[in-house]
Order: C-alpha cells, then structure tokens, then sequence
C-alpha cells in the first residue's frame, strides 16, 4: 500500500466529478422540488429540473470519461479522446432543452398572472443550493484547468448556471411580496441564462470537432524548439494540428537546403520530432522543403 499512488488523470478526474456531481445534485433536485412545491413556485420548481439536468449531465461525463479512456484501435488509431468533447454537445444539447421548457413554463405564469408567496424555507434553500452549486462548479473548473477538458468545463458551467439562477431567484424572493409576476418573470431570467450557458458548450465543442487552427503560442513554443534542436534556420511554417483528447497530432513544414543528401534531412525532421514529442508530448510529421520553394497552400 506505501508504493500505491491514485493520479487524477483526464478520466479518473471526470469520474470523481462526476459521482460527486450526481449526488450533490440529487439531493439538491429533492430539497428545491419539495420547496417549489410548498410554496408554490414555478421558478424554484425550475431550478430544480435544472439540478437534476445536472445529474443527467454527469452521467454523461462518466459515460465519456470511460469511452475517451479507450485505447486506439484499428478503428481508431487516434484513441477515443473526442467522446470527451461529444459528451460537452450532448450536455449542451440537455441545457438548450430545459432552458425552453422554462421559458413555456414562465410565460404561462405571466399569461394567467399567476403570483407566488416566498417564505423562510424558499430563501433557506436557495443560500444553500448557490453555496454548494458553486463548490461543484469550482471543483470541475480546477479539474478541467488541471487536464484540458472540455466535458469538466461543461459541467462546470452547468453547475454555474444552476447556481446564478438561484442567486436570481433568491435576489426575486425579497421582491416577490411587492410584483405579483416576479415569479414568472425569474423563471424567464433562469431559462435564459441556462440557454446562453447552452450556447457556449455546445459552441465550444463544434469548434474542436470540426478542428481549430494550433494557437499561436503553441506554435511559437514549436518554433522555439525547434530552433534549440537545430540553430539553423529551417523556417518552421504550414502549421496544423488535430487533436483527439489527450493525444496531438501536430504537422508542419521546414526549409533545407536543396543540395542536402536525403539522410541528413531525415535525421534532422527525426531529432525535431523526438524532440517536440518529448517536450510537449505531440506526435508530429514533418514535411520537408528545399530553401526558396515558393508554394502557396491552399487556405493560406
């Protein structure tokens, strides 16, 4: 046992948040729906299928974590790390559904001028719903900040939402005995924060799945590199970069001279890619120019 040491990985971290997620908002979702109930509230009845959303979601997350933990395959020869970002659009996808469920919801309120009386118990939940949704929302933001992932930072802003439409409907609360349409009125603010939260993942997610050009500071840091391995300059240009999860593919062309024997240009591209994949952990390929080639890329 002295020599076992657990390390949260990308999958062990979206596991743990995970579980952690599902139970926190389970008993979250029985706290807010028995005090929607009691008092009446459409908005605090909304808040808590928002919560239990939630649970969907992290049920997503360990779904995915356990898909991307895969390894390549014939199939796959990349590994299965983009199931952590379709895991992000599906969760999205839940967030878009609930905030227009709400929006039906609120607007019958305000249609039927329906009013609802907050007490104690209302204001009781709602501190304790935005103080541990915020604790949840953090913890999934340090673990995306830690791995790069894009599911944790999903869940994380779930979790976040949750918690700024409880904060509103707390902020309604003290209101609510002076605008007979506050509730109806929150329930329309909360659906229009889930959605925008909805928008940004899925966004997000659209953006890695389709491919997004390499940073400039990944390529600079490339180039950097580069230059140490190899001080002459061979003009590192024609990034593009894949990424599936954890595992990088980085390709990239270089300027040699023409007169160069072939075995001295391929040890060359060979030293700069153990080095790139030693340094940043990117499998890279490496395409080989004579100085002065003028080619234009298409895109370019």
């Amino acid at each position: 046992m002295k020599n076992f040491k657990f390390k949260l990985d990308k999958s062990n971290w979206a596991y743990v948040e995970g579980w952690l997620s599902i139970i926190g908002n389970v008993l979250l979702f029985a706290l807010k729906y028995w005090a929607g109930i009691v008092t009446g509230s459409i908005a605090i009845i909304a808040d808590a299928w928002h919560t239990l959303s939630d649970s969907l979601s992290s049920v997503i997350v360990l779904i995915g974590a356990k898909i991307s933990k895969k390894p390549a395959d014939e199939e796959h020869p990349f590994g299965h790390g983009r199931a952590d970002l379709i895991s992000a659009f599906i969760i999205g996808i839940l967030l878009l559904i609930v905030a227009f469920d709400f929006i039906l919801q609120s607007y019958e309120a305000l249609i039927h001028r329906e009013s609802t009386v907050f007490g104690t118990l209302a204001i009781v939940v709602m501190i304790v719903s935005i103080v541990v949704k915020e604790l949840l929302a953090q913890f999934a933001y340090y673990g995306a900040r830690k791995t790069n992932s894009k599911v944790l930072r999903a869940d994380g802003w779930h979790h976040r939402s949750d918690a700024i439409s409880s904060l509103v409907i707390l902020i309604g609360i003290f209101s609510g005995n002076y605008f007979w349409w506050i509730d109806g009125a929150l329930g329309m603010i909360v659906a229009l924060l889930i959605g925008h939260a909805a928008y940004e993942i899925i966004s997000d997610s659209i953006h890695s799945l389709l491919g997004e050009s390499p940073s400039l500071e990944m390529i600079e840091e490339v180039k950097h590199t580069c230059e140490n391995i190899y001080p002459n300059d061979i003009e590192p240009h024609h990034f593009h970069a894949h990424t599936y999860g954890d595992h990088t593919e980085l390709t990239f062309h270089i300027c040699l001279p023409p007169e160069m024997p072939i075995q001295d240009a391929h040890e060359i591209a060979t030293k700069l890619e153990d080095g790139i994949r030693e340094k940043f952990g990117y499998v890279s390929t490496i395409h080989i120019e004579p100085v002065g080639y003028d080619h234009v890329y298409q895109g370019d």
